[in-house]
């Protein structure tokens, strides 16, 4: 899955090393850093923002609380006050939210109709001290909030400017039977990158 536009390169993969030829096989990739399920860094939106080298794994490993909102509408917005009704007055610091959006991957719905944060719901996570959202959906915000309208990603301002990572694209998360899990979001270490593709693993206890 890639977003898109100019800005997101599609995934090419080249066999350069052959078998029968070079007597071993290896090949070059190309692809962007927000390719599939993969961690927005603070650098992402916010000018010499941290940079996905600099993400503590403290942040990308540990217990995640999974919120589900399976029975969201399309370009449903999700609350301060929905996310009070599932959570209880007290966010978690690494944050799943489940909405099945996953299942439109490969499709513009995927990328047009997805259920997003309202912004005071960004804010609230913020002053919660929420560290991490994954999220099987391309963004936390409104998908009319893009680039060249009035408001471009403000909620992903509003977070990544508070130092939240945010993991998006997250597949598979419809397996998840348990509401607590261990997360782990393992990054690939580009020095100065935006973000990085991750390898995304819950397991339950």
């Amino acid at each position: 899955m890639t977003f898109p536009t100019h800005w997101h390169p599609v995934v090419e993969i080249t066999i350069l090393g052959r078998h029968g030829v070079e007597g071993r096989e290896t090949r070059k990739l190309v692809f962007g850093t927000h390719i599939g399920t993969h961690a927005d860094a603070p650098r992402h939106f916010i000018p010499n923002g941290g940079t996905i080298d600099e993400v503590p794994l403290e942040t990308l490993i540990g217990p995640a609380t999974v919120v589900d909102f399976t029975d969201c509408r399309p370009l449903q917005e999700i609350g301060v006050a929905d996310l009070k009704n599932r959570l209880g007055a007290k966010a978690p610091v690494r944050l799943i939210l489940r909405t099945g959006w996953s299942e439109y991957f490969g499709n513009l719905k995927f990328y047009n109709e997805y259920p997003f944060l309202s912004e005071n719901a960004a804010h609230w996570l913020v002053e919660q001290g929420v560290r991490l959202i994954a999220m099987d959906t391309p963004s936390p915000d409104n998908p009319s909030h893009s680039r060249g309208t009035l408001k471009d990603s403000p909620n992903h301002k509003v977070l990544l400017g508070a130092g939240v990572v945010l993991v998006e694209y997250v597949a598979n998360l419809k397996a998840l039977t348990s509401r607590e899990v261990e997360l782990l979001v393992m990054p690939l270490k580009l020095k100065g990158c935006d973000g990085s593709p991750v390898r995304c693993v819950a397991i339950e206890r």
